[in-house]
């Protein structure tokens, strides 16, 4: 069913309010505190003609399951009516409700952010139409979802949330699609940036607020999710940061497939890649730069086995080739695991995946350089490499220095 292609259905007057940040996400943490809005509203006119579009619009989403062939389209386009009607009901609940209350100086302090996020969502509008399409439908349903969780109506709640999964999912899929579609655009760098950060936050929306309802027997899936509640609560360092978005890219390769197609995956996990080298060599903390250093080897591995594994066509055959040969040393290692112990065996595969990545980013000449370094000290630290003298002998046994080239270290392989 796609629900998401619906004309707009907001036609909100705009109005002088302080916009809050709400970049990470416009309806989360709200919860069952929304009651706070609708409670002085329960008896009204408004809440009723929610009440009453909510009911008629869940009966037509059911009746399509049960319709014929024949009329499966007539009653599609029923419900496609229904819920355009039910949505404008929800939005003119917060207009003449809420709105009030901000104008005229009694709304709380939750009620003017509450009301603040509403617009950050119609101020999407100026800059991108279907975005602001797709993320008004979901801010109006969350609205309402929550709504209904405060009223504690267990039958109305659990029809409604299967309404509400269904829904929530083909928006969730077309806004990745969308900003997919914008990655392969001429953009600035900040444009994106921008980009990519809405991707990752829509997964984030997406893991935080959808799969908690839903069902899941995927064990894999299960864990990856686990690892995600655990950077859910604390203050979150940069190295924190990058790991949530490697967990959310690795989620995302089981949801989200054809949403976030393969060719915007990889981009997400190149420009991961690259934000953690920067990491590496712009931190002066030891700690962090260790802890940079070793998610780094983490997001190698998973870019590898859950998108190099499964990519099909391959533009640069140099590329599929060093895949190929990471691969099969990366088999031979594990084969010879038992033999080598833990330790030795932890050395070897930090070599294998340094190596690995500076032989993909010499390609970029000089663009590299600082992590092109510490990655030759590493190499020198796990005896793969031996650092020379930076003197050298003449014919004459005179010596003289070697000119520094600031952008490498003179170290050879000790193999």
């Amino acid at each position: 069913m796609k629900n998401v292609e619906r004309t707009e259905i907001m036609g909100a007057q705009e109005r002088s309010l302080k916009v809050y940040d709400s970049r990470r996400t416009f309806f989360s943490k709200l919860g069952s505190t929304f009651s706070k809005i609708f409670a002085p509203t329960q008896a009204g006119i408004n809440n009723w003609l929610v009440n009453m579009k909510r009911s008629a619009m869940l009966k037509n989403f059911k009746n399509i399951s049960k319709a014929s062939a024949d009329k499966v389209e007539a009653q599609q386009k029923k419900f496609e009516e229904s819920y355009s009607l039910y949505l404008e009901s929800i939005d003119q609940l917060v207009i003449e409700n809420v709105y009030k209350k901000v104008r005229v100086g009694n709304a709380s302090d939750f009620e003017r952010d509450a009301l603040s996020k509403y617009y950050n969502v119609i101020h999407l509008k100026e800059n991108d139409e279907v975005e602001y399409k797709y993320k008004k439908q979901q801010y109006l349903l969350s609205l309402d979802y929550n709504s209904l969780k405060a009223s504690s109506k267990e039958k109305m709640i659990n029809e409604y949330q299967a309404f509400y999964l269904h829904e929530m999912e083909q928006l969730y899929k077309a806004l990745l699609k969308h900003y997919s579609m914008k990655l392969t655009e001429k953009m600035t760098p900040m444009e994106k940036q921008n980009a990519y950060n809405k991707i990752f936050d829509s997964l984030e929306d997406y893991v935080a607020n959808i799969i908690p309802l839903k069902k899941i027997e995927d064990t894999d899936l299960i864990k990856e999710c686990s690892l995600f509640e655990t950077y859910e609560v604390g203050k979150l360092d940069q190295v924190d940061i990058l790991d949530k978005r490697m967990i959310l890219l690795g989620i995302s390769r089981k949801i989200f497939t054809h949403s976030l197609p393969l060719v915007a995956a990889e981009k997400c996990y190149i420009k991961l890649l690259k934000d953690t080298r920067s990491l590496i060599v712009d931190t002066k903390v030891s700690r962090k730069r260790e802890n940079a250093y070793q998610l780094l080897l983490r997001m190698i591995e998973q870019y590898n086995d859950k998108l190099l594994a499964v990519k099909i066509y391959w533009s640069n055959n140099a590329d599929k080739k060093a895949y190929t040969e990471f691969t099969e040393n990366r088999k031979a290692l594990e084969e010879a695991k038992a033999s080598l112990g833990t330790h030795e065996y932890e050395i070897k595969k930090q070599i294998l995946y340094i190596r690995a990545d500076m032989k993909y980013i010499e390609k970029h000449d000089d663009k590299y350089f600082k992590i092109l370094k510490f990655y030759r000290n590493r190499l020198v630290q796990l005896g793969d490499m031996r650092q020379l003298s930076n003197t050298v002998q003449n014919t004459k046994m005179k010596y003289r220095s070697i000119k520094q080239i600031g952008k490498v270290l003179a170290n050879e392989s000790v193999h």
